[in-house]
């Protein structure tokens, strides 16, 4: 999701290209980022920008404040926002007029009483905000260490500090209900810190948290995906998928969202398409529909005495002889309507370049033969002389 100018990285891991440290006035840096389209268009005469801004935290949580003091914000910029208690740091990803269309899209009223923006975040503010970002992963590591021994049935996925150090949340999921009563006072007495519990369900532990999909491309949840809608294993049967568990899920355990993406194509086609169930009857016998092809819009049907053989019919033919058959009339056989299978011709690719064989590196050396070759013959010259 980063722009062009970050494609290649320095050695410390920061974007290269536009030397803004993931912070770009686009956003393209981040997780979940909204292109500002309004921030080239200036407002009508006498009529304020809308007094709240979207601030980012860790990964791809997102709120909304309420600018009272008037500051000049833009995209990029860190800020102190206000908490319970202290104070939080976040990146400021949205402002203006498109704030309200995000508030409505989420459902969320513009007038509402919402958190306040403090203050612009000094250096101080920053050191400490990335001193408490450092301690996450172990803190991490040793709250999962504490929970096996508890022997606790969750799995405490993602610790996110506040801005100012002084409370942590631990996400975690569980399949069943957890009494952490214990754990919180395990953590209270081991990190010094205010304790917040926060339970996710476990595509949300995956859109925290990130990854490379069976796809190569980045989690869709974690980069633009913001509404999780359900998913049923009938999209894949509409799609003609194989229902392979291993396949279907994703990052999550779950079934993948982008199934839902193309279903509405699939179901679009499918309107001309006979039901799966249909049977054709003939004077050979009843024919069952085995398989289907959306585009080549071909169905394979097999008698019921022969199972094995499948012909291949265009949808087409099937509907003649489905309209036939409401008639009450069987037709004489299927074969009369099979489509004449043509032989694709095998593509064989050659070596025109002339180069050698990618594997040439892989074949084992072979051990030369000493036995054939010739002794060298020996040094006459310091031979002593046979009178």
């Amino acid at each position: 999701m980063a722009c062009t100018n970050c494609s290649t990285g320095a050695k410390d891991g920061t974007p290269k290209g536009c030397n803004n440290n993931g912070t770009c006035g686009t956003d393209s840096c981040n997780k979940l980022s909204v292109f500002d389209w309004l921030s080239n268009m200036t407002l009508p005469g006498g009529q304020e920008p809308f007094d709240a801004a979207e601030i980012r935290f860790k990964n791809g949580r997102k709120e909304f404040f309420r600018n009272t003091e008037k500051l000049t914000l833009a995209i990029g910029d860190i800020v102190a926002t206000e908490a319970s208690p202290g104070h939080d740091i976040g990146i400021v990803t949205l402002t203006g007029e498109l704030v309200k269309i995000q508030m409505k899209k989420k459902g969320e009223n513009p007038d509402k009483e919402l958190a306040k923006i403090y203050r612009k975040a000094s250096q101080r503010d920053i050191d400490i905000w990335t001193e408490a970002r450092n301690k996450e992963e172990i803190v991490r590591m040793r709250a999962r260490e504490i929970a096996i021994d508890l022997k606790l049935e969750m799995k405490i996925s993602d610790v996110e500090f506040q801005g100012d150090g002084s409370k942590a949340t631990f996400y975690y999921t569980a399949n069943d209900r957890v009494d952490f009563r214990q754990l919180i006072k395990e953590f209270a007495q081991e990190f010094k810190i205010r304790i917040e519990m926060k339970q996710v369900g476990f595509r949300q532990e995956a859109a925290r948290l990130g990854g490379i999909g069976s796809c190569g491309r980045e989690l869709c949840c974690s980069t633009w995906l913001t509404d999780f809608r359900s998913v049923n294993t009938s999209a894949a049967r509409y799609q003609q998928l194989s229902l392979n568990p291993q396949k279907l899920a994703g990052q999550c355990g779950k079934l993948k969202c982008c199934l839902n993406y193309e279903l509405d194509t699939y179901l679009d086609a499918l309107k001309d398409f006979p039901d799966m169930d249909t049977k054709l009857y003939t004077e050979k016998g009843d024919a069952y529909c085995q398989k289907v092809d959306i585009f080549k819009e071909i169905m394979w049907f097999a008698y019921a005495n022969a199972p094995a053989q499948w012909l291949v019919l265009p949808v087409s033919k099937v509907k003649e002889i489905v309209a036939i058959n409401k008639k009450k009339e069987r037709v004489a056989a299927l074969e009369d309507y099979v489509v004449e299978s043509t032989q694709e011709v095998e593509k064989k690719f050659e070596n025109v370049v002339g180069q050698d064989s990618l594997t040439r590196f892989d074949q084992p050396k072979r051990k030369k033969n000493n036995k054939n070759k010739k002794r060298k013959p020996s040094n006459f010259k310091n031979e002593p002389k046979k009178e």
